[in-house]
């Protein structure tokens, strides 16, 4: 009972620890919390809007095509698209040429949608990590909230920390 007692309290502390940490830089970005499984639109230096995302089901730190994990890093960001297996899709710049040059192998990454096989799960879909090293939001509803905001502020980069 006192383990218990012990890591209830460990697990306090750590989230309000991250409660209190500011997400977000000053310029108009996309940040994504690996820790967190939390995806935030910067604006100005605040968040204007958060959802929960479900991450690569190998983990972070992407280092070859294939190995399922969401890579950590600064990268540029398409123009939101349609797509017949998430609602919408928008392409994440990785690798970069520095991480190509590092051997960095890998593409297709981004933040989407649902996967259309399984969007009638709607939020539960997003309680483990399920995909190939994208970031993916729950509902059709919040991936049009991002890809709408994206047209409005234009954000040039997501960072994945």
């Amino acid at each position: 009972m006192q383990y218990v007692r012990c890591v209830r309290w460990l697990l306090v502390l750590a989230m309000s620890a991250t409660a209190y940490a500011d997400p977000c830089p000053r310029d108009t970005t996309i940040v994504v919390d690996t820790s967190s499984h939390r995806l935030s639109l910067c604006a100005a230096g605040s968040a204007v809007h958060e959802y929960a995302v479900a991450l690569g089901r190998g983990g972070v730190g992407k280092a070859r095509e294939g190995d399922r994990k969401t890579p950590i890093g600064s990268y540029a960001l398409a123009a939101p698209r349609a797509s017949a297996k998430f609602h919408q899709f928008i392409a994440v710049g990785y690798p970069t040429r520095a991480q190509r040059a590092q051997g960095l192998t890998g593409g297709d990454i981004g933040i989407h949608g649902p996967s259309r096989k399984y969007a009638w799960l709607g939020r539960l879909r997003n309680h483990v990590d399920w995909t190939d090293g994208c970031i993916a939001v729950a509902t059709d509803g919040a991936i049009d909230e991002i890809a709408a905001w994206m047209v409005r502020a234009r954000p040039a980069r997501v960072i994945i920390r």
